[in-house]
């Protein structure tokens, strides 16, 4: 398996992301569900938002997170201090447990930036008890990321390959509405179930915004990465001017909207 996301830091990440994935992970704890004494993987565990916040929601017996990028994997384990968690770098398209190993398994921010996300799914279900749960969520880049839109909004308006970055940002796997569903019943499960979570991205200001973008992390850093010096000055200085919108720089606050899904695996 390959990933499409770009790290270069954790640090970056967290500036990035995590702060905002840790927001997050109590809603999507709340969807999926879980109970004491439970046996939790998380799929994707970045550098351990879902991971930490699993132990605070309830009393479980084991919580397995693995990630792709070595870079996580060491944060994760370097953060961590609860003997109930254990970390280890793993593919999701091939997960390294026997079937129906865990109560639930649990996917937060990761299956849009995993190609063959169908085959996470189907992984995730295997490793899942009957009766157990498997449950995912991605952000909704398309409609519910005004934020991030913004810039790739602004950088088609300046450069003619920004397009092809901006349809791929906005429909990666599992996006568009109901495709969670569908990968969900094609691999088996049922009882199926889909929402949207919401919280807030709130930013100091707009260095506060693009630093970790200017930086080179996630995908439109990786964008901004690959611009020559002249028209990075002109898109540093137009998502500037639509960032603070005609006032002074300063606080500013974007929905960010996420769909998830969750399902039962079958035979109890």
């Amino acid at each position: 398996m390959t990933s499409s996301f770009n790290v270069q830091s954790a640090d970056g990440y967290d500036q990035l992301m995590g702060r905002w994935s840790r927001q997050l992970a109590p809603l999507f704890i709340d969807f999926a569900g879980i109970a004491d004494g439970e046996r939790v993987l998380d799929v994707g565990c970045g550098t351990g938002s879902l991971t930490f916040a699993l132990p605070r929601a309830a009393n479980l017996s084991e919580i397995t997170a693995i990630d792709f990028s070595p870079v996580f994997v060491a944060a994760t384990i370097k953060a961590n201090s609860d003997p109930r968690i254990k970390v280890q770098q793993a593919d999701a398209c091939a997960l390294p447990f026997a079937d129906a190993s865990f109560d639930r398994a649990l996917a937060m921010l990761v299956l849009h930036f995993v190609p063959e996300a169908g085959k996470a799914v189907a992984e995730m279900r295997r490793v899942t008890r009957p009766g157990g749960v498997v449950a995912a969520v991605v952000w909704d880049h398309y409609g519910g990321m005004p934020g991030m839109r913004m810039v790739l909004d602004v950088a088609t308006m300046l450069d003619v390959n920004a397009e092809q970055v901006r349809s791929r940002y906005c429909f990666q796997p599992m996006m568009r509405p109901g495709e969670m569903i569908q990968s969900f019943a094609a691999h088996g499960l049922v009882d199926i179930v889909q929402t949207s979570l919401m919280i807030r991205m709130d930013y100091q200001s707009f260095e506060d915004f693009w630093q970790p973008i200017a930086a080179g992390e996630g995908p439109l850093g990786k964008y901004v990465g690959s611009l020559d010096a002249g028209l990075r000055a002109k898109l540093d200085a137009a998502v500037k001017a639509a960032y603070q919108a005609g006032q002074s720089d300063g606080p500013r606050s974007f929905a960010a909207v996420a769909w998830a899904c969750r399902g039962v695996v079958p035979g109890v």
